[in-house]
């Protein structure tokens, strides 16, 4: 029988074992939700915080019941603006990786 290992400790592992993956996680996350897809981008972002601070450290640095976040990234999760930009700062401040917006003009 081939060992398996649970999909969220593969993640964690990997996100503490390299800096390279943690950054580019958070920044597949963000990328994806400027294309239009949060759904994706949510479950990235909840693989991430369950990865790198978890809920209940979000949520004494948000000021937002770990429940309500958890709710929030979940499948049917309809975060607000604030709340969503709040803990993408949040995320910044905690795990050390600071995300950077440029803009690129499309090819014409």
């Amino acid at each position: 029988m081939p060992l398996t290992r649970n999909f969220n400790d593969l993640v964690k592992s990997r996100v503490e074992a390299d800096p390279a993956f943690r950054q580019a996680l958070f920044q597949e996350a963000v990328q994806t939700m400027l294309e239009g897809d949060v759904a994706t981008a949510k479950s990235v972002l909840r693989d991430y915080i369950n990865a790198t601070v978890g809920f209940e450290r979000l949520s004494e640095a948000t000021q937002t019941p770990a429940k309500s976040l958890m709710r929030m990234f979940g499948r049917h999760g309809n975060p607000t603006a604030e709340n969503l930009l709040g803990a993408i700062s949040m995320l910044q401040k905690q795990t050390g990786v600071h995300l950077e917006v440029f803009a690129v003009a499309d090819a014409a």
